[in-house]
């Protein structure tokens, strides 16, 4: 019953739109695995972040500065991707390099200041709800939590790499611009909220 309510509260943050899933439609028109790769690039950082929570070395997620600055480094990654995007595209060239993906996997999680936020609270919740059972649950819940971002971000790339035969043209051009521009939006968010954090002190 505790591993069905992981699926669920991780599902809810996994499906909910934002720099991933851009990322993933943005760069599964040339690579359907692309969403695997997010995938694994995002599990370097989470799987370390568990183990951190689980031994009661949060207190850094719970400074405001410390998410401030990672807003920040966070913003400007993503203000850099979506000019990126913003560009004239030749095909396969959003695979900037062989790793691109998983590299971006890893950016993206790490200097997202509300995805540490998260597991600071909902996250640092389930986590002592599955200790309760025993140390061999925490293992089971990040798998069980891992499975969700393997899925849906594998099947997104999949599915947008599948669909790009319907986009040709100024067609494909435009959903490039539109990741491009909500992974701006993201950093425009990211980087008022942590300057507005600054500011106050």
């Amino acid at each position: 019953m505790f591993l069905a309510w992981v699926v669920v509260i991780s599902a809810s943050g996994v499906i909910a739109p934002g720099p991933l899933f851009a990322t993933a439609v943005a760069r599964g028109l040339d690579d359907p695995r692309s969403g695997l790769k997010l995938s694994l690039g995002h599990a370097l950082v989470e799987v370390p972040l568990i183990l951190t929570i689980f031994l009661g070395l949060m207190v850094f997620l719970q400074d405001e500065n410390i998410l401030a600055a990672i807003g920040l480094v966070g913003g400007a990654f993503l203000l850099y991707m979506g000019i990126s995007m913003l560009r004239p595209q030749e095909a396969g060239g959003e695979g900037d390099s062989k790793h691109g993906a998983l590299v971006s996997g890893i950016v993206l999680s790490a200097a997202n200041p509300y995805f540490l936020l998260w597991w600071a609270t909902a996250g640092a919740a389930l986590i002592g709800l599955a200790s309760a059972f025993g140390w061999w649950m925490i293992p089971l819940f990040a798998a069980v939590h891992l499975s969700c971002d393997f899925v849906y971000l594998g099947l997104v790339s999949y599915s947008a790499n599948k669909g790009r035969a319907l986009f040709r043209g100024k067609w494909l051009r435009g959903l490039y611009v539109a990741c491009g521009l909500f992974l701006i939006v993201f950093a425009a968010y990211f980087m008022y909220g942590s300057l507005g954090t600054f500011l106050r002190l």
